[in-house]
Order: structure tokens, then C-alpha cells, then sequence
């Protein structure tokens, strides 16, 4: 598909060849997919790359990760960059159905096209604001549509449920490094004796603070916690709240719910408590009755919210009067470079869609918060960076020379109470 994309949309300026580490021929689906776009490519024929050695190269695209790691050195001194796209072969292996399966060629396809339609501007634009950017960088722009941002994190976040990954940013990659998710939690105050107690599966290392312990939560309570993924804050609430409290947990991919509520049955088993239910719903548009929750928690998801001040409004809706916040985030200090607010990555990494530090108290405080307290955490994204994570080691990378990623970014424990 990225052959056919650039032959038909940059043939003046661009001489495209693809190839792969081994020829598999040509994949029907993405010639029906291309050819309902308007692109004809029925005729191309799948090669290996060893069949194009011998040309010397102005510029090598991987379009996979697999790729990017594999990809042989070819003659010359030819630019590297490299896109990450999904693999619409694999997911459409996982697909309930025929139309499904299309529909994973059809949003890789249209991604592709957004690429190559850029492709130019990136190969023969101003190379000193260019630089290594261009090679380190996924170069999937990220759509300002509140609808479209909402099916990117869903679906990147539906493979992280699905056991594709354990990361924010890509699902082929982790986010914490060498570090397992207990590790990262550690970092974060969690205790070991109650990271044991939660079932298997449910930290997936998402993390970037410690909610439950921000909000003080007595016995008796009702909790929201929202974007609760796997369950891993709900669990660990559960017992604090007790058998008189109870604890809702809310989020919009379908499978973080499914498997958040697989492990039901086991915090039962090991707690003797049954009090925590799973909604799936957009943190935007809770299901959620109003005045309802006596404490509101929340890790590292509102800067994924292409709506901030409305989550915000929703968090006050459903909120009992005297009702309370506590919202571990990400958060910026100062704006983030151009390059880096437009990586798909970067937004579902967390990063990208970071509001900065006083829009936040300025959201709250607009939706009717009162007492509102921000406190930054910087060890987060020194723990980040320690760990060797691979997308703020990128992020890293397309800041100004001298610049550090915590003079941008700061974890940020967020209270504020509805009077």
C-alpha cells in the first residue's frame, strides 16, 4: 500500500520501491482496500530486499517496528526514517468479522496516504528544523477530531488489554522499559504487600502516580475512578473502601473492561468482598448517576481526553456535595515543540495531550471546584527516563539541544473538592 500511495500521489518527485524481509505475495485485501481508494496496484509483485540491494538509496522507510529492527544496511548513505503503522495482517487475525478485518486495512491505508502525502515536505524541507526528528520519530500526524483521537487511544489501548504490549505509546513496545509494571509502581509509593494482593494482569505499568493514596479513602465510601483500564487503582480501593463502600470503575475500550472484569471472581476469592463493578463509557460522558461518588480518582488518563474542561464538568456532576478529587496526571510546564505535539505516540504515551500545569487548575476551577490543590511529582519522568523507556527517549530526542524532558513534562497530583 505505500508503494501504490507514493507512485500515485508523488510520482513527479519520488521513484518508489517496497520490499520485505520475505516475499509472501500480494495481500488481496489491500488490493481491494487500494483499489476502492482509487489506487490500482493488482499488477505490483511482492519482492524481498535482498532483490533491491544493489540500488543505491536516497532515503529507506520501515513501515513496521519489526521492520525498523531487521531492516539490511543497503549501498550508499541513504536517510533512515521510520513510520510505525500497525500491521493490518495481524489485525485482521483477531477480527469477529470479515468487515472488521477490512476496517483495519481500510485506517492503516488511510494513515499510509496521510504519511505519503507529507512525505516531501519531510525528505526536502528545511533540514535544520528536520534534523534527527525525522528519523526517530513516528511521523503518523494526530487528527484534532475529538472522535478520531478518542478511536486512536481505544484502539492502541484495546491491544495493550489484548496482551499486544504493555505500553502507552505503542503496543509492540513497553513503557517501562526494563522495568516490570511492579517496579514503575514501586516508584511510585505502591506497597508491595498490596501490589500481591491485586489479581495477575491487572497493573499494566500505565501508571504515573499514586491515586489512592492522594485520596484518603475511608471505609464506606463510594469511588469513581475513571479510565480504570485493567482495574489495578480499583482493586487496590476496594478494600479500603470496605464492604459497606463500593467502587466503580470506568473506561472506554471494550477490553480493558472485558479483562478488568475477568479478575473479578479472583479479588473476590482473595478479599471475601464483592464491591467493585466495571462501565464501559467515555470519561466525557459518564454512566454515571448524578451526585453519586463520594471520591473521584484518576491515573494518568485525562490528558488523554480530547475534552478536558467537560471531563472536568462530569467529575463535579457526579459528585456528592463535599465530594473530593484526587487525579495523579501528566501535565507540562512550558509548550512542547511542534514535532512533538503531532506524534500519534506521543498523544497516546500520555505526553502529547498534556494540558499545561494552571489550564488545569483553570478547568477545575471553571467546572466549580473549590480547594484546589497541585502538586508536581518530578520523579516520574525520572523514573522514565531511567528506565530506559523507549518513547521519552524519543520525545527526548526531538527537544531543543541543552533541553530535558522534565523541563517540559511533570507528573502532577491533582485535589480539589465540590462544595
Amino acid at each position: 500500500m505505500a508503494e501504490g500511495w507514493t507512485r500515485h500521489l508523488q510520482h513527479r518527485a519520488i521513484e518508489a520501491y517496497s520490499a520485505g524481509i520475505s516475499a509472501h505475495g500480494l495481500n488481496r485485501v489491500a488490493v481491494r482496500v487500494m483499489l476502492e481508494a482509487g489506487v490500482d496496484i493488482s499488477a505490483y509483485r511482492s519482492k524481498r530486499v535482498q532483490e533491491l540491494s544493489h540500488i543505491a538509496f536516497d532515503c529507506i522507510i520501515t513501515v513496521c517496528d519489526n521492520a525498523n529492527e531487521q531492516c539490511p544496511v543497503f549501498l550508499g548513505k541513504a536517510r533512515r526514517l521510520h513510520a510505525g503503522f500497525d500491521d493490518p495482517v495481524a489485525l485482521a487475525q483477531s477480527a469477529k468479522s470479515d468487515e472488521e478485518a477490512l476496517e483495519h486495512y481500510r485506517r492503516v491505508r488511510d494513515e499510509i496516504r496521510a504519511f505519503i502525502e507529507q512525505l516531501p515536505e519531510m525528505l526536502y524541507g528545511d533540514a535544520d528544523t528536520k534534523k534527527e526528528e525525522d528519523q526517530t520519530m513516528d511521523r503518523l500526524p494526530v487528527d484534532t477530531n475529538p472522535e478520531t483521537i478518542r478511536e486512536q487511544v481505544r484502539e492502541r489501548y484495546g491491544a495493550i488489554a489484548a496482551g499486544q504490549g504493555s505500553s502507552c505509546c505503542n503496543a509492540s513496545k513497553t513503557c517501562c522499559g526494563s522495568r516490570t509494571p511492579d517496579d514503575l509502581a514501586s516508584q511510585f509509593g505502591y506497597v508491595e504487600g498490596d501490589l500481591k494482593t491485586i489479581p495477575p494482569g491487572a497493573n499494566l505499568g500505565l501508571s504515573c502516580g499514586n491515586p489512592t493514596v492522594l485520596a484518603e479513602l475511608k471505609p464506606g465510601e463510594v469511588l469513581l475512578d475513571l479510565g480504570s483500564g485493567a482495574g489495578f487503582d480499583a482493586f487496590l480501593a476496594g478494600p479500603r473502601v470496605g464492604a459497606e463502600g463500593r467502587v466503580i470503575g470506568v473506561d472506554m475500550t471494550p477490553d480493558m473492561v472485558a479483562r478488568a472484569r475477568r479478575n473479578l471472581e479472583t479479588y473476590s476469592r482473595r478479599t471475601g468482598l464483592d464491591n467493585i463493578e466495571f462501565r464501559l463509557g467515555e470519561i466525557e460522558h459518564l454512566p454515571v448517576s448524578d451526585a453519586v461518588a463520594d471520591v473521584i480518582i484518576s491515573n494518568c488518563v485525562i490528558n488523554l481526553s480530547p475534552d478536558k474542561p467537560r471531563a472536568w464538568r462530569e467529575m463535579f456532576r457526579v459528585l456528592k456535595p463535599g465530594g473530593r478529587v484526587a487525579v495523579s496526571d501528566l501535565a507540562i510546564v512550558q509548550a512542547l515543540p511542534a514535532a512533538v505535539k503531532q506524534e500519534i505516540d506521543a498523544l497516546i504515551g500520555c505526553i502529547a495531550g498534556a494540558a499545561l500545569v494552571e489550564d488545569i487548575f483553570q478547568m477545575a476551577f471553571e467546572a466549580g471546584f473549590v480547594d484546589i490543590r497541585l502538586e508536581p511529582r518530578p520523579g516520574y519522568v525520572e523514573a522514565m527516563c531511567a528506565a530506559n523507556d523507549a518513547l521519552y527517549e524519543t520525545v527526548a530526542e526531538a527537544l531543543p539541544a541543552g533541553a530535558q524532558l522534565a523541563d517540559y513534562v511533570v507528573s502532577l497530583d491533582v485535589s480539589a473538592t465540590r462544595p
